[in-house]
């Protein structure tokens, strides 16, 4: 053996280098122990362990020996992972302090709190209320409806994206469960209340005295919901009658309100009312059998005869139009969901590959798991860059329709794509709620049809760029 060996360390100065003399070793394998012939098989690929090599062929017997006492007893330190960011191109630097300051606050209480409990609250299909109170106390709404000294609330869009971006990047459940209060609920009072209603009502939606709940959405009527809601009103001197039902209704079988949207018998046209749950005829029922977003409570409402008091009917809604500048307000925070969504499985992927090892190496060291981890990195970056910047064109007054449907359009289908790869990228492993990237695999389904289907945002941009409406 050490023959063939010297052998080959003199080939080694009268060649080009160890890749040359790796293959005329393996020439020779029928002369090598099988684990030696392995091991030098590997120096085709490691050109830079020539002078290693070379040196271990001048030892003699004894050398060796101490050589692999020494490497045996080495504690050779693998190098440190590098840190996990889902900011890779500083996109999401240099906040305003007041909301880097709530987004701190986001994180520390969604890590410390619900990422040791999401996994089984998601598979038990029930969600977590003891956390409402402290969560509740972070006082994330003040970041994203800031009030004036005059007392003017006005809505911070970038604010709203960045701290829904940290509550799903640890559950999506929690993220939608904001934006059903603090967004859909809140956006309605706010953009079609009349004064006394938002004085009387966002105060205390601002502190989490009152939970609300949107209700727009019916049991046959779901994109079609612009031109055929069922749910109707009917005034009666003082009050209103709504009869329907509401489905997919989020924060519904536990929330004070529900916004509901009716069709007015008397002219057609779509009305908003702030139904509190307690009134006779309001009734709910808990969607089961979800495959996404189980930890967020669904409901089935029904309306049986319900009175409304005029007082509680939203006055400054008075066709789908003012329904569409609500959902045009928030859509833009379901596309930052999807980037938390995305973000979130991007890291435990990222992850997962550090700390895995396969075939005796990190995961993280093959190159088809480099190519998963740069995909998913690349669009969320993108994923990022777009939602910001509809934010900012929010926050500008300048943002359209269009604007908010391409983000959510845009965003939803590429966390499908990110959430894919991060699944796939754990193997069977992937399919685990041990690891996460399950649940945010599954959650990702939801966000891609709630607020507007894929399809329907589409076609939305495509009216905008063509001029053609074409959803029918």
């Amino acid at each position: 053996m050490r023959a063939v060996l010297h052998f080959h360390q003199i080939r080694l100065r009268r060649t080009s280098g160890v890749q040359t003399m790796a293959t005329d070793i393996l020439s020779q394998s029928d002369m090598l122990d099988p684990r030696i012939a392995a091991v030098v098989e590997q120096l085709n690929d490691r050109p830079e362990l020539a002078g290693i090599v070379e040196q271990l062929l001048k030892m003699d017997g004894p050398a060796l020996a101490r050589a692999r006492r020494s490497i045996a007893k080495a504690k050779v330190a693998p190098p440190a992972a590098p840190l996990i960011d889902v900011d890779f191109l500083h996109l999401l630097r240099d906040l305003p302090p007041a909301v880097e300051s709530a987004r701190l606050r986001a994180r520390e209480f969604m890590d410390r709190e619900v990422e040791p409990i999401a996994n089984d609250y998601w598979e038990r299909a029930e969600f977590p209320y003891h956390l409402i109170p402290e969560f509740a106390s972070l006082d994330l709404l003040s970041s994203i409806f800031p009030v004036a000294a005059d007392g003017t609330v006005s809505h911070d869009s970038v604010a709203e994206g960045i701290l829904t971006m940290e509550l799903a990047r640890v559950d999506c459940s929690f993220a939608t469960f904001l934006g059903v209060h603090g967004g859909l609920a809140f956006g309605s009072i706010l953009l079609c209340g009349s004064q006394a209603q938002q004085d009387e009502w966002l105060p205390r939606m601002r502190k989490w005295e009152v939970l609300g709940a949107f209700g727009l959405t019916e049991p046959d009527v779901g994109s079609g919901v612009a031109g055929g809601i069922t749910t109707t009103c009917r005034r009666d001197g003082d009050t209103w009658i709504l009869n329907g039902e509401k489905r997919w209704i989020g924060n519904s079988t536990f929330g004070d309100f529900v916004v509901v949207w009716a069709r007015d018998l008397a002219d057609q046209q779509v009305k908003g009312f702030i139904v509190e749950t307690t009134l006779p005829g309001y009734s709910v029922r808990k969607m089961d059998g979800k495959i996404a977003q189980r930890t967020l409570q669904n409901g089935h409402i029904t309306l049986d005869r319900v009175r409304v008091t005029e007082a509680n009917r939203l006055q400054r809604a008075n066709s789908f139009k003012d329904v569409a500048r609500v959902l045009g307000m928030t859509r833009v925070g379901v596309a930052w969901i999807a980037v938390g969504c995305a973000a979130g499985a991007y890291e435990r992927a990222l992850a997962y590959a550090q700390r895995r090892t396969q075939f005796g190496r990190p995961l993280g060291s093959f190159q088809l798991i480099q190519s998963m981890l740069v995909k998913m990195v690349g669009k969320l970056a993108s994923m990022q860059a777009l939602a910001l910047q509809v934010s900012r064109l929010q926050n500008a007054g300048l943002c359209e329709e269009h604007h908010s449907a391409l983000a959510k359009q845009v965003c939803a289908a590429q966390c499908r794509e990110v959430v894919a790869l991060a699944r796939e990228s754990m193997g069977g492993n992937g399919i685990l709620l041990d690891h996460s990237v399950a649940r945010f695999f599954a959650d990702a389904e939801a966000i891609y049809s709630y607020e507007g289907s894929n399809e329907i945002n589409t076609l939305i941009v495509g009216r905008a760029l063509t001029g053609h409406g074409a959803f029918v």
